[in-house]
């Protein structure tokens, strides 16, 4: 997605990115799991076909996806599950939110937790 926010192909289905919104690659960035040096090096992807991740998103907004085997949410801690989905839903909305911010790419990733945000 970083060249200009044109698009790049999804690694998995082989499909365009269409916008920064369905960008994995721009979620993870947003959670601070990808540095922005590393943005224009790393592979894109729709969040939904990374399974493993959009798991974690619950938003009346998202249709739920499921991910089967060893990476399943099922198969952890449901502290873990509670913590990742809190971590993860709030990073997918702050990009949900993100063309409308009239943020710099630097601006994008979160740096407060949900709690302290609706504490502002």
């Amino acid at each position: 997605m970083a060249k200009c926010d044109e698009g790049y192909r999804c690694e998995v289905c082989g499909l365009d990115v269409p916008a920064i919104t369905d960008s994995d690659l721009y979620l993870r960035y947003v959670l601070g799991e990808v540095p922005l040096e590393q943005l224009h090096l790393s592979r894109e992807r729709h969040i939904r076909c990374n399974p493993a991740l959009a798991q974690y998103i619950v938003d009346p907004s998202f249709e739920p996806a499921g991910c089967d085997g060893p990476f399943g949410k099922a198969q952890f801690d449901p502290a873990f599950v509670a913590e990742e989905e809190r971590r993860v839903t709030h990073g997918w909305r702050r990009l949900q939110a993100v063309p409308t911010l009239g943020l710099t790419i630097a601006e994008y990733p979160l740096s407060v937790t949900p709690d302290e945000e609706t504490r502002s």
